[in-house]
């Protein structure tokens, strides 16, 4: 036995020596180089960044209810960018009020609405709560204070803007705007300035800041315009298809059946507005990219996060679902997220004919002077300047 442990004892110093492990006799051991990965980081989701700063003192009736119109046609034309790559970045819009004279005096009449958010139904019901109150309207107040409060996000690639309605004279207030210019500079920070009446007159109060705010852009609106409402063939299959849209959704979560309930709330909202703004909605809720809803709805959650539906806690579902199993759970939500994808292909589908039947209606009326709304000028400015960004709207 002895003499087969010896003679194997040669064999392994050779294996040993040939892989490198030990050395053999009068070498130099070599050291082993394993080549390692290079540490690849996901490339960031471009995003838009908008600020919108509605001035909400007297007179400013009008201005309200064309923002609460306008917030479906720009999450609509902001759905259509896509950045150099093909990708489509993210969308947060924020909102502020000022010129209101309860809120606090030493925060110059401005309030927050909305941190950057990507929940449009919170969004719109904040803008259908808003109400009109005289006040002292500090423009320079305003920008500062979104400047500073709001997470900008520091890429230059990425399109921040600020868009900020009203009238009287700009230079109200404590703040100077051109304190709320360097710090929109500091930061890439586009600043539109939309007066609400008459160009002169909003040059004469100082709302033109193209050459203080860089490469923003100073424009004047008809804020007492109507809002466009053209029935169209499509419009009644559109909110049969919104209303199978929402039967899609499966709350969660403490907030869940709030927000689900919110959700119905908005679309009476935008529906009594009149039809035309509702179908706007529809249209919008029709685009996963733009409508989202994973911190309530479980289809969008599991969608976001695979593995969601396997450690979500399932007293947090609704009560049809709790005594079901996690396999169980898993083909409801499937069949739940098959059966949406094809109603917000036909949402898409109906929405672009609804689109060609209404550029043909505009184009008979060519003759007539379209009001200059809210609407038209913060779709025109998105589509000029995005380019700056190496972003197109198709």
């Amino acid at each position: 036995m002895k003499k087969y442990l010896f003679a194997a004892v040669p064999l392994l110093l050779s294996l040993l020596a040939f892989a490198g492990l030990i050395s053999r006799p009068g070498s130099e051991r070599q050291p082993v180089i394993i080549p390692q990965e290079k540490n690849v980081l996901p490339a960031k989701t471009p995003k838009i960044q908008v600020a919108i700063l509605l001035d909400v003192s007297n007179s400013m009736d009008g201005l309200i209810e064309q923002a609460k119109a306008q917030l479906w046609n720009m999450a609509t034309v902001l759905g259509r960018t896509r950045c150099g790559n093909d990708v489509a970045p993210k969308i947060e819009i924020a909102l502020y009020e000022y010129g209101r004279p309860s809120n606090d005096v030493k925060s110059g009449f401005v309030k927050q609405l909305s941190g950057f958010t990507s929940d449009l139904d919170q969004l719109s019901k904040t803008l259908f709560a808003l109400k009109t109150f005289g006040g002292d309207e500090y423009c320079g107040q305003v920008m500062y204070t979104s400047l500073t409060d709001l997470n900008w996000d520091t890429a230059n690639t990425n399109y921040k803007v600020i868009f900020i309605a009203g009238n009287e004279d700009f230079l109200q207030g404590r703040v100077s705007f051109t304190t709320a210019c360097a710090a929109a500079k500091k930061k890439g920070v586009l600043v539109n300035t939309i007066y609400c009446g008459n160009r002169m007159d909003g040059i004469r109060e100082h709302w033109n800041l193209t050459g203080e705010c860089g490469t923003g852009s100073f424009t004047n609106i008809n804020q007492d315009a109507a809002i466009d409402d053209i029935p169209t063939p499509y419009d009644s299959t559109l909110f049969s298809l919104n209303e199978s849209l929402n039967r899609t959704y499966i709350a969660y979560g403490k907030e869940g059946e709030k927000n689900y309930e919110v959700q119905a709330d908005v679309d009476k909202m935008n529906y009594s507005m009149n039809k035309s703004v509702a179908a706007k909605r529809v249209a919008v809720k029709g685009k996963k990219e733009l409508y989202n809803n994973n911190h309530w709805d479980l289809v969008d959650a599991s969608a976001a996060d695979k593995s969601f539906l396997e450690k979500v806690e399932m007293k947090s579902l609704p009560d049809s679902l709790q005594k079901k199993t996690r396999t169980e759970i898993k083909t409801i939500v499937a069949n739940k997220n098959r059966e949406r994808d094809l109603i917000q292909q036909q949402i898409a589908e109906t929405s672009v004919k609804r689109e060609g039947y209404l550029k043909a209606q505009k184009q008979k009326n060519a003759g007539a002077n379209a009001a200059v709304t809210l609407e038209s000028e913060i779709e025109n400015i998105l589509r000029k300047q995005a380019k700056q960004f190496n972003m197109t709207i198709q």
